[in-house]
Parts: C-alpha cells; sequence; structure tokens
C-alpha cells in the first residue's frame, strides 16, 4: 500500500525538483461541494496524485477542495483525469494554468484535511456558500468595470494588492480573509443597490465573498471567473485591454507572476520602486517583505541589521537567542510603527541628507 505523506527529506525534495529536466505546469483548482468523509477523499487523491509525480499543496474539507501543485507535463492529461475521476462535482471543473511558469513552483506533495478549504471565521448556520454571485468573463469584467458606479472589491491580503490590482480596484487592508469579510461589509455598507465586482487570485476567496455579500443584503454582487489567473489568460487569448496592473502573487516559490510591466509597490528597505517579494534569510524570521537586488546584496537578504547579525552568528549564539522566541504573522505590515517601515523612512532620510 502506498504511504500517504511524505517521508523525505524536504532539502532532497527541493534538490531533486530542481535538478529535473522535463517541464511542469503549475495549475490552480477549487470547487465548493460536500465532502462526506473528508479523511478518505483526502488518502485516495494522495494515492492518486503521488504515482504522478504531482507536487502541491491541497486543502480537503467537508465544504470542498482547493489546491495548488504542478505535475511534469506529460501527466497533465493523467492528472485531470484523477481530479476529474474523483467525484461527480470535479468533472470538468476549472483548471487555473499559471501565467508565468518556471515549473519550479513546488517540490513535494501535501493534502491536508481542514475544517475550511478558506478560514472565514464564518459560524452562521444560515450561510449558503453556494449561494455566490454572477461569474464574469475578462470581456464582460472589462465592460461592467467601466460603468459608472460600479465598485471593484480586491479580496485578497493587503501584500498581494500591493504588488498587483485591478485598475480603481477598491483595498480592503487586512492581513486574513477572515478579517476582511465584516471589513468589507462595513466598507460597501452604503453601496447595497450598486454593481459590486469581486475578485481574487483564482476564484475560490471571492466567489465565497459573494455568497457572502448576497447574505447581508447586497443586490448585485459579482465575481470574476477564475480570478486574475484566468482574466489574464483569456485577456491575451482575446486580445482584450488588461486591466490588471502589476504582479499576481502566488503562494508557491515564485511569488508572483508578472501580468503587466507596471511597478506598483516598492523596496521595504529604501523605498525604491520594486515588486520582488522574498523570505529574509535569517532562519530565526524568515518575514516576508519586497526588497529590491541593491538591498538585497548590502543586507544579505535579511529584513534589517539585526536579522543580518544574527544570520552571521556561530550557531550555538544564534540557537541561545532564538530560545523561546514568539514570532507573530511574518509579513511586513503597512502599520507605520512596523520595525522596517520605521528602518525604511529613516534610511531615505539619512540618503536625502546625503
Amino acid at each position: 500500500m502506498a504511504v500517504l505523506h511524505n517521508k523525505v527529506n524536504n532539502e532532497e525534495l527541493r534538490r531533486q525538483m530542481l535538478a529535473e529536466t522535463e517541464p511542469r505546469t503549475t495549475v490552480s483548482f477549487y470547487k465548493y461541494f460536500t465532502i462526506a468523509d473528508a479523511v478518505g477523499f483526502r488518502n485516495e487523491l494522495y494515492r492518486r496524485f503521488l504515482d504522478l509525480r504531482v507536487f502541491g499543496r491541497i486543502y480537503v474539507a467537508q465544504e470542498g477542495i482547493n489546491g495548488q501543485i504542478s505535475v511534469p507535463a506529460h501527466n497533465f492529461e493523467k492528472f485531470r483525469d484523477a481530479l476529474y475521476g474523483m467525484a461527480p462535482e470535479l468533472n470538468q471543473i476549472r483548471l487555473n494554468i499559471a501565467v508565468e511558469d518556471d515549473g519550479k513552483s513546488f517540490w513535494v506533495l501535501r493534502i491536508k484535511v481542514r475544517d475550511r478549504v478558506v478560514a472565514d471565521g464564518i459560524e452562521d448556520p444560515t450561510f449558503n456558500p453556494a449561494n455566490t454571485g454572477k461569474y464574469l468573463k475578462a470581456a464582460e469584467f472589462n465592460e461592467l468595470s467601466a460603468q459608472p458606479g460600479t465598485v471593484i472589491v480586491d479580496m485578497r491580503n493587503h501584500y498581494e494588492y500591493e504588488v498587483g490590482h485591478f485598475e480603481n480596484a477598491l483595498e480592503v487592508p487586512a492581513d486574513t480573509f477572515r478579517e476582511q469579510l465584516p471589513m468589507a461589509l462595513e466598507m460597501l455598507a452604503t453601496k447595497k443597490e450598486e454593481p459590486i465586482i469581486m475578485y481574487c487570485t483564482g476564484g475560490i476567496r471571492c466567489e465565497k465573498a459573494s455568497a457572502y455579500m448576497l447574505h447581508h443584503g447586497f443586490k448585485n454582487v459579482f465575481h470574476v471567473e477564475g480570478g486574475i489567473i484566468e482574466y489574464t489568460r483569456r485577456a491575451r487569448e482575446e486580445g482584450l485591454p488588461n486591466k490588471f496592473k502589476g504582479k499576481n502573487f502566488v503562494f508557491d516559490e515564485r511569488l508572483g507572476e508578472r501580468i503587466s510591466d507596471d511597478i506598483l509597490a516598492e523596496c521595504h528597505t529604501c523605498g525604491k520602486p520594486c515588486d520582488t517579494h522574498t523570505n529574509c534569510k535569517n532562519d530565526g524570521c524568515h518575514l516576508l517583505f519586497i526588497q529590491c537586488p541593491e538591498c538585497s546584496e548590502r543586507m544579505q537578504g535579511c529584513c534589517s541589521e539585526s536579522c543580518m547579525d544574527e544570520k552571521n552568528m556561530p550557531d550555538d549564539e544564534r540557537r541561545a537567542l532564538r530560545a523561546g522566541r514568539q514570532n507573530g504573522m511574518m509579513v511586513f505590515s503597512k502599520s507605520k510603527d512596523h520595525p522596517l517601515r520605521k528602518h525604511r523612512d529613516q534610511w531615505a532620510e539619512e540618503r536625502t541628507q546625503k
């Protein structure tokens, strides 16, 4: 019987993936539907995908499935058939093919059972996630978004919005989807009769958000079919004007897909135009932040001088320093009190005075 979880060292798996010469295809997919036996479903899915050399991250819950994976190109049709055959509801579901793909997005297969495929904090038993807003294809989005009074709402985290978003999109500045839902209700309280278009990376968050808005009395709610990924694919295929500017943040090794040449963000270290996300190279930090190549070289890939100092300490000193440390959510915050923002502002002021 197949082992139903990984037993190989992560670094070795990553080395093997990087050494592969056959191209891989990065794909995301989701579906809200009832799964009576989430554990059994998870185990069968793992068996099917393991033999096909599928890597990636998949969440299974009673409310459905959410996955981001990569698969060897020659196994793509077998992967598709294996997924479609798992349940009648999955037959012919949309597969979002990555916009910008080097095939090095994942190196291990992880399938986890969760309470929800997207953590939403919704406890209302009368909420029906299947009662969603209307889908908009790329051409329909372009047409409706151009009409006066239409509100475009980005249902991604603040650090995703920072590097790329649709023209005139409203940011709901939260760290998590759970926090965004009630915040969106409050921000849009006076817009219950107006057209509201919601979007996200691949569709799973904005689809649930559209249902949440309808549940709370909003009348005219839409969401972009397949999210930014599907919008971009269709816009390019159909020769439509691209209304998305900048990068689409993705939750894998790539950390972003280039959609347009616009640079909307800035280096969190020095403030220069930049939209390259990275993780702090100090293993005791791993903060997700934006850093330009010059600052990365000067700071050795670290987010701060203290992290650079810690990274270069002898092993025993590093271990002693990290003992008992409790890290919070390791994502650059837009707060003015964030240590990195204070450092950047001070560094920019010193540079101006020179």
